[in-house]
């Protein structure tokens, strides 16, 4: 495996970790997260490749099994259609899922990102500036000196985890607000690093992951506005505490009264 590859695992990692911690204070089964990854690695790849082979026609079908040839949006867009269906499917609470997931990609993301600078791919357009590099064995190589574009989105994740997680969350008073601030921000940062990258313009002067990029940003406008006027009142840290409190209570009386029947089921085929 190539360190593309090890870093695209340690991403899905990173994200999972973020996840199961959210999913905590959140009032979310953590074990759920586990098959909650499989679908969105399965959904993110696959997303990732279709959004790829659309925007290069002619690689298909050679491209199609290649590890090559992935794209952000269509890995993110992926990524959610299969963890709405496998929360629906779980009849697990969608807005508390997918506002655990938003700190959740904003790191898998950062760490996704260190990836493609790896590699030598994704970079941006040439620079003077003093950390420009160049990447001689990239995908494509170039010896000339260019934005490192891979770290500026890497970094500028990060901090859009920060800023999500400290700063909007708590301010947020209803479930599902905080994934569609995520699409704000991280749609914010890609519109503004296409500037530097090397993407070709299809129109007005931007490119397509431009266009993209403010569609999200309105639809995560709308998205906070809807959810935060229409949407169901969070839980407190304490609701959380008391609900998970509640559940393993539950549980644990099931247990006892299945125990219980068995016990008195036992007792009956003795005396026969």
């Amino acid at each position: 495996m190539n360190s593309f590859g090890v870093m695209m695992a340690l991403a899905f990692i990173a994200a999972g970790f973020v996840a199961h911690w959210q999913f905590k204070k959140r009032g979310v089964q953590p074990d759920f997260i586990y098959g909650l990854l499989i679908a969105a690695v399965i959904g993110g790849l696959l997303g990732a490749k279709i959004h790829y082979l659309i925007l290069h026609p002619d690689e298909w079908p050679g491209n199609l099994l290649s590890g090559n040839g992935l794209v952000w949006f269509g890995g993110l867009f992926g990524a959610i259609v299969a963890v709405v269906i496998v929360t629906l499917l779980s009849k697990q609470r969608l807005a508390r899922v997918m506002d655990a997931g938003a700190p959740a990609v904003a790191v898998g993301y950062a760490v996704g990102r260190i990836g493609c600078f790896l590699r030598g791919d994704d970079y941006g357009v040439p620079t003077s500036l003093p950390w420009g590099m160049s990447f001689p064995n990239g995908a494509p190589p170039t010896i000339v000196k260019v934005h490192p574009t891979q770290l500026y989105e890497s970094a500028a994740s990060l901090v859009i985890f920060a800023i999500i997680v400290w700063l909007i969350s708590p301010r947020l008073k209803r479930e599902g607000s905080l994934i569609f601030a995520y699409m704000v921000a991280a749609g914010i940062e890609r519109f503004l690093v296409e500037f530097i990258r090397t993407n070709t313009a299809v129109a007005v002067g931007l490119t397509q992951q431009q266009f993209i990029s403010i569609a999200l940003v309105l639809i995560g406008i709308a998205g906070v506005w809807w959810f935060e006027t229409r949407g169901q009142l969070r839980y407190s840290p304490a609701q959380v505490a008391l609900e998970g409190t509640t559940r393993v209570q539950t549980s644990k009386a099931a247990v006892s009264s299945a125990s219980a029947r068995g016990s008195r089921g036992g007792a009956k085929t003795g005396r026969r």
